[in-house]
């Protein structure tokens, strides 16, 4: 059973920055393939950042490139999204998913799957 976690969302003023975390136990965490994904109300969820299981690879969704950035602490077992540049269209849960290999930027190339953190940008 491998388990996911979010931490780090909250509310910000446009234009700031938030890191979100995630951690993903229950196997060597280097064995992970990882993603970040959002969904805003009443819209489906949607890829926005990923990161190959060596590391070697980031995968990042147009509307996020060059404001965003993915990246793996191997020490602490934890992946992060640094969040800079913040939109009101950005507002949505994020969620952090795991897989053993990377299959693609979409929901169905992730097996596991964390309960997501809020973001809130206000205008």
């Amino acid at each position: 059973q491998v388990h996911v976690v979010e931490s780090g969302g909250g509310l910000v003023q446009a234009g700031g920055s938030l890191r979100l975390s995630c951690t993903a136990s229950g196997r060597t965490f280097s064995s992970y393939a990882m993603g970040w994904f959002r969904q805003a109300p009443g819209k489906g969820r949607e890829f926005v950042a990923g990161l190959s299981k060596t590391g070697s690879s980031t995968f990042y969704a147009d509307s996020v490139r060059g404001r965003f950035t993915i990246s793996r602490d191997s020490v602490r077992k934890t992946v992060y999204l640094e969040m800079n540049g913040l939109k009101p269209e950005d507002t949505a849960d994020y969620y952090c998913a795991a897989n053993s290999f990377w299959k693609g930027a979409t929901v169905s190339a992730f097996d596991y799957w964390g309960q997501g953190t809020q973001v809130t940008v206000s205008s």
